[in-house]
């Protein structure tokens, strides 16, 4: 029984278990007794021995890696390694042979050491548990892990005593993986053992996981080594200047070193060596590949290199969250190719207008008609194509966002904001917008289908959400409504209302408050016709030649009468038209029917917006049927009632037309040209005839006046929605200015009257923000609206000069 025994001889114990561990070290353990093994080392440290018999097995292992091991990777460390260092060039295959040499001495050495020191431990058990434990000793199995560390990877090389053994073979593992980066056959698995070794090994006894051999020592030689590669790539790459094959090796760099990592290093340096990637190969190139002159992302969007681009947006991502460089980029581009549709759009706007009233009778130009018209056209077709031009850039950019982009909010955003900026700089966005949604609502709809009018206005919707002077877009959509309307031109008022529907949803319903009362206008005109005709039958009217009349009441403060009116420069625009008396006497009685149902109200004829259809006779005219119907502006129609109770042969000047009919000068012309100079509808005569109409022009009625056709439509010198010229776009903007300035006003009220008292900085930005959604205000002309209110006694000053600050005044 051991535990009766007596005395032991430590020497002679000793001596047959050092026997029994060099045959284990020796690969000859099978004939030994490990559980004979077991007893005497447990017998050992049962008699307190266990101290002698720690530090006695620490010496043995120490001896045998050092003569032993130690010895026999020296003798077959391959003298070409050596060679190498001292700057001898060697072949790829040449170093790969030398390293997988080294690699491999050492890997049967750390097995070797594994096998042995696992069936010492199994022997010396009973020492570790208690005498290590007790004592706070590493395990027996730890302590010659670190032997193996100090006495074998740790000696420095014959004739080489700044290099050890482990610092070679760090180079070798290094040497080898830039091989397989280079694309040349390597032994992954052999470096695998050896990784797998550094990572068996620590620094400290202790064995944390932050001090293994591996992470302290070979990772930041490899991260550094890797460092330098990575770097002298990129710049090589980028030297290429082909950005798409950059992508694509950074992509391939990525996806190779996390199965180096994987297969022939370590897990654990898979997130280094990746930011090693990101930051070295990407992140120090990233905008020199973005910005690439021919192959970069300019070059992507305009040649829809889409597979690129999602590579760009993919490796951006790795380095930089918000996609800052590749946001800049496509930024950029938004505002140089919009740049571009604005340039042209303003080139055409700017161009020369052949204006119609230029038309050559002896040519057989016709006033009003194709011909005179065309360049009017031209200019309202470029403003069709500056929207479609902004859409179809906005549709490929979406394309661009959704398939490349992965959706990604902040470039959405960037691509918004970017948008903006070229529309808003593009002084007359909000016009040819109006006049887009107008040319579709008086023909471009006719045809579609509901799914495909709507997404026409939802597109027509998307570009008024970038345009910030909302207000200006308002004037010109009432306007060009408001003939829509009167001239009874669009095609679907369900697309009307739509419009008006999608409207309110995208800016609210303050904005679309006055054009749902021009609707609201025409409804009851509708009904106020149709009642003023049952009210005339119900009369008895006994006047067989009686004119009918349909007659559109509206709202002044509603209608923007003044974009309606007369031209520029018509200084007789506010004067009356005198009608004819058979006209005259169906005008007051619908007055008196209208104010007998409304009293107080006023009614102001509008001459220059009405159609009349007359019925005219030709004693000329080749055909059995010698009356036509005309189809009429209200203002010929007056024009040539004058003519009825002229004798044959007789005329009229163009001063007593214009007594007799107190049009304005402008308006007079321009009739006067489409009745009396175009061929087709030259209903009267001009004496002399020529290419204006002049004061001292004399007009008689056209008894030889032919047409084929029974109905004759005449059309009036510029007339319909057109784009506007310089002086009519500063007399708009002028307007726009004088509403703006009253919008401002009623802001700041509206504010201090609820806040009672605040700083000046305060009021501007409260008023800035409640006023954003429509325009953005000028803080000088804020300041001088706070001004004229406190001279007005809205408001008062309060407080030091230096910190101003108002209250409002009840």
């Amino acid at each position: 029984n051991i535990l009766n025994s007596g005395e032991v001889d430590f020497e002679q114990d000793w001596k047959s278990l050092s026997s029994s561990l060099r045959e284990i070290h020796t690969k000859n353990a099978s004939t030994l007794s490990f559980e004979e093994l077991y007893r005497n080392a447990y017998k050992l440290v049962l008699k307190k021995k266990g101290e002698p018999l720690y530090n006695k097995v620490k010496e043995f292992e120490q001896n045998w890696l050092t003569h032993e091991v130690r010895t026999r990777i020296l003798d077959e460390l391959p003298s070409s390694l050596l060679a190498a260092h001292n700057g001898a060039q060697l072949s790829a295959g040449e170093r790969r042979d030398a390293g997988e040499k080294l690699l491999r001495s050492l890997k049967l050495a750390w097995e070797d050491h594994n096998l042995c020191m696992n069936m010492t431990t199994d022997v010396l058990m009973y020492m570790d548990r208690v005498y290590c434990s007790d004592n706070r000793k590493p395990s027996i199995f730890t302590a010659s892990m670190g032997q193996f560390r100090d006495y074998v990877l740790r000696t420095p090389l014959p004739d080489h005593e700044s290099m050890t053994i482990a610092s070679l073979l760090y180079r070798v593992i290094l040497d080898q993986i830039q091989m397989d980066r280079d694309g040349d056959i390597v032994n992954t698995a052999l470096l695998r053992s050896c990784a797998y070794m550094l990572e068996g090994l620590y620094e400290t006894e202790d064995e944390q996981e932050q001090y293994k051999l591996y992470i302290t020592s070979f990772e930041p030689e490899f991260l550094a080594a890797s460092e330098e590669y990575y770097r002298s790539e990129g710049e090589s790459l980028v030297a290429k200047g082909d950005a798409s094959s950059f992508c694509r090796h950074a992509r391939q760099a990525a996806t190779d070193e996390e199965d180096r990592c994987r297969s022939t290093l370590s897990t654990l340096t898979a997130p280094k060596i990746r930011r090693v990637v990101e930051n070295e190969l990407v992140r120090r190139n990233l905008a020199e590949m973005i910005s690439l002159e021919s192959t970069g992302v300019r070059y992507m969007l305009d040649n829809d290199r889409l597979p690129d681009l999602e590579m760009v947006y993919e490796i951006s991502s790795w380095v930089d969250p918000k996609k800052e460089e590749l946001k800049k980029a496509v930024q950029k581009r938004i505002v140089a190719q919009g740049g571009e549709i604005n340039s042209t759009a303003k080139e055409a706007s700017d161009a020369p207008v052949v204006k119609p009233t230029k038309a050559d009778p002896e040519k057989g130009d016709e006033v009003g008609k194709p011909a005179a018209e065309k360049p009017i056209n031209q200019q309202t077709a470029a403003a069709i194509k500056w929207v479609d031009d902004v859409l179809q850039l906005k549709d490929k950019y979406d394309h661009v966002l959704e398939k490349a982009f992965q959706a990604d909010q902040g470039l959405q955003t960037g691509f918004t904001r970017s948008f903006s900026d070229f529309i808003n700089s593009f002084e007359r966005s909000s016009e040819y917008l109006s006049l887009f949604f107008d040319e579709n609502m008086k023909k471009g709809i006719k045809g579609k289908t509901e799914t495909e009018v709507d997404t026409l206005l939802d597109k027509g919707i998307t570009l008024l959400r970038y345009i910030s002077d909302k207000d200006m877009f308002e004037r010109y959509y009432k306007k060009h409504l408001s003939r829509r309307l009167l001239m009874k031109r669009s095609v679907s008022m369900d697309a009307e209302r739509q419009m008006i529907s999608k409207m309110k949803m995208e800016v609210g319903n303050t904005f679309t408050q006055r054009i749902e009362s021009m609707f609201r206008d025409m409804a009851l005109s509708a009904d106020l016709t149709t009642s003023y005709k049952k009210h005339v039958r119900d009369l008895g009217d006994a006047d067989s030649q009686r004119a009918e009349l349909d007659v559109n009441v509206l709202t002044a403060t509603m209608w923007p009468l003044d974009a309606m009116g007369p031209s520029r420069g018509d200084e007789g625009g506010k004067l009356n038209c005198r009608f004819p008396p058979e006209i005259d006497r169906i005008k007051q009685s619908f007055e008196k029917f209208y104010l007998d149902k409304h009293s107080g109200r006023q009614l102001t004829w509008q001459g220059n917006m009405g159609t009349a259809d007359l019925r005219a006779y030709f004693a000329d005219m080749k055909s059995n049927k010698k009356t036509r119907e005309l189809n009429v502006s209200t203002y010929c129609m007056v024009i040539l009632l004058l003519f009825n109770d002229l004798p044959p042969g007789n005329f009229l000047s163009y001063e007593e037309i214009q007594a007799r009919t107190n049009i304005p000068d402008n308006e007079l012309k321009r009739n006067l040209q489409s009745v009396a100079v175009a061929p087709k509808t030259r209903i009267l005569v001009k004496e002399p005839m020529s290419k204006e109409v002049k004061r001292d022009d004399k007009f008689y009625f056209n008894e030889k006046f032919t047409s084929q056709f029974q109905r004759i439509k005449v059309g009036v010198v510029a007339s319909g929605n057109k784009v506007e010229d310089r002086d009519e776009r500063q007399e708009t903007e002028k307007r726009v200015d004088l509403e703006r300035g009253q919008t401002i006003e009623a802001a700041i009220v509206r504010t201090m009257k609820q806040r009672k008292e605040l700083k000046h900085h305060q009021l501007i930005t409260e008023v800035i923000q409640q006023l954003t959604a429509r325009f953005s205000p000028d803080v000088n002309l804020l300041k001088k609206k706070i001004e004229s209110l406190i001279e007005r006694e809205y408001l008062e000053r309060v407080g030091d000069i230096d910190k101003p600050a108002y209250r409002y005044m009840a």
